[in-house]
């Protein structure tokens, strides 16, 4: 149904896409892998139109095309779902299925019945129940998904590209999610499905594309390979095991950080835990069983119930955030581009926010040739990849995103980190290296706590693990019970206690 054959892409003098071959079959589901700065977004534009080729051509049934848009992609069939959605929050799912080609009478009114009846009956095919009146804002992450996928098939997608579609599902939604996928590739829909998580792709897919820095690697079919050959494909390297050794916690070592109660809502669970010099300590539990909202009520940006505690012995209660950065924790928030990064400035700035006090001369003026110096050196520590402090932080790919992020914390002598889903949306070689960093820090003194929706990065990393469940710790695992079933019992069951 789909080639796209020798496809060269030049921004300037830079080539990123060196003559890049993709075939997809009708009823497929094909996975397009690499990591981030491989070549897929660039790919995946040129096929919807966004942009165009240097070289090499878009085949459809066999009939070359070249769009000039993304409107004449969607007439011949094509459907993007991008990782950032393209809803109009306050228009309901009929509406932002059928925007901009509402379906209309010879007088040009807009058959709304119409569309309401053909959304309906699209639903009904991916087995979707969503209510279709209510403003898209309203709509769980999952259910403006399944708006988008419908919102393609309205438009008669035969080609659909689900860009990074499972990074902020629960388990249930995902698996929903692949439900619809095999109905579509049943009715002969051909799937583009691109994901970091490796695991999916041995679940859904039938064949696979390796991109690396711009060029095709190889193709294949699912059962011919394995995830560590699959790395190998990606990053140009066999990584025996993405997670660090763990090392040996005192069992004396200091408490850095004691909550003594906390309560998010009155009436609710009220949890306790600590944390120890040199250690990280995961969160664990499903999505909206607090564990966000518990670190938030401790840096004093969410209005708990009761929130006690002490920070190397001393009491203490945050008023809000700019308290606990002056004591020394740093959050790195579980949305990077909204909540953690200005990705229009430079990688300097970004790395001095909340640091300018120690730049000052006078009341005025601040020293640049510091500033300068302190980011280059932070940079280096964290092992940023970009070509200067003033490269654009939105210029970097997602995993170096995150260390200018750490870079800034860093910077700010900080002892306590809290990383917040610190790998989503990273591919599989960033991570490696985001593990390494974080097992770096806690070798230097400093304790992590990491919350994580991804069971083996907690199993992996974590050298105590909190369990949450309805806005509560229900239990704290280490050892050998750190492991996927003791940590789901607990995060389903809620039995509480201890467990070593």
């Amino acid at each position: 149904m789909l080639e796209l054959r020798g496809i060269k892409k030049s921004f300037g003098r830079i080539e990123v896409l060196h003559g890049v071959d993709l075939t997809v079959q009708a009823g497929e589901v094909h996975a397009l892998l690499g990591e981030n700065g491989a070549g897929k977004s660039t790919l995946m534009k040129i096929l919807c139109g966004l942009i165009k080729p240097s070289e090499g051509e878009v085949r459809i049934d066999g009939e070359v095309r070249n769009f000039s848009d993304y409107n004449e992609a969607i007439d011949a069939g094509v459907g993007v779902v991008f990782q950032e959605f393209s809803l109009v929050p306050y228009l309901n799912a009929v509406e932002n299925m059928f925007l901009a080609r509402e379906l209309s009478n010879g007088l040009g009114f807009i058959r709304r019945a119409a569309m309401r009846k053909r959304a309906a009956e699209i639903m009904k095919q991916l087995g979707i129940s969503i209510p279709l009146n209510v403003p898209i804002r309203n709509l769980s992450v999952a259910e403006q998904q399944f708006v988008e996928i419908a919102k393609a098939l309205a438009l008669d997608a035969r080609i659909l590209v689900l860009d990074e579609p499972t990074a902020t599902l629960t388990p249930a939604e995902v698996e929903h999610l692949f439900h619809v996928m095999r109905s579509l590739r049943e009715q002969g829909v051909a799937i583009i499905f691109i994901s970091h998580h490796l695991e999916e792709i041995f679940e859904i897919c039938d064949r696979i594309t390796v991109l690396r820095d711009g060029e095709y690697v190889a193709s294949c079919d699912v059962s011919d390979v394995d995830q560590a050959r699959l790395v190998e494909m990606m990053v140009g390297r066999r990584i025996e095991n993405s997670f660090p050794p763990k090392p040996a916690i005192a069992v004396d070592a200091k408490n850095v950080l004691e909550i003594e109660e906390v309560q998010l809502a009155k009436g609710g669970p009220v949890s306790s835990f600590s944390v120890r010099e040199g250690e990280i300590l995961g969160f664990a539990g499903l999505v909206g069983s607090g564990r966000t909202e518990t670190v938030l009520a401790m840096l004093g940006a969410y209005s708990a119930a009761r929130c006690k505690l002490r920070m190397n012995g001393i009491e203490i209660r945050f008023a809000d955030p700019s308290q606990a950065l002056e004591a020394g924790i740093g959050l790195l928030p579980e949305s990077r581009k909204e909540q953690g990064l200005i990705t229009s400035f430079p990688i300097l700035h970004n790395v001095s926010l909340n640091n300018y006090g120690k730049y000052l001369l006078g009341h005025f003026f601040i020293n640049r040739a510091r500033e300068l110096g302190d980011t280059r050196k932070a940079m280096q520590q964290v092992r940023v990849k970009a070509p200067s402090p003033f490269a654009r932080v939105d210029t970097l790919s997602g995993g170096n995103q995150q260390k200018v992020v750490i870079a800034r914390w860093i910077n700010h002598s900080m002892k306590v980190l809290i990383f917040d889903e610190p790998t989503r949306g990273i591919d599989v070689g960033a991570k490696a290296e985001i593990y390494q960093l974080m097992r770096d820090f806690t070798a230097r003194g400093y304790s992590i706590i990491m919350i994580s929706s991804e069971l083996p990065e907690v199993i992996g990393m974590s050298d105590r693990v909190c369990v949450f469940r309805s806005g509560g710790i229900v239990a704290t695992v280490e050892g050998d019970a750190i492991n996927s079933e003791e940590i789901m019992t607990h995060a389903t069951t809620g039995r509480t206690h201890h467990v070593a």
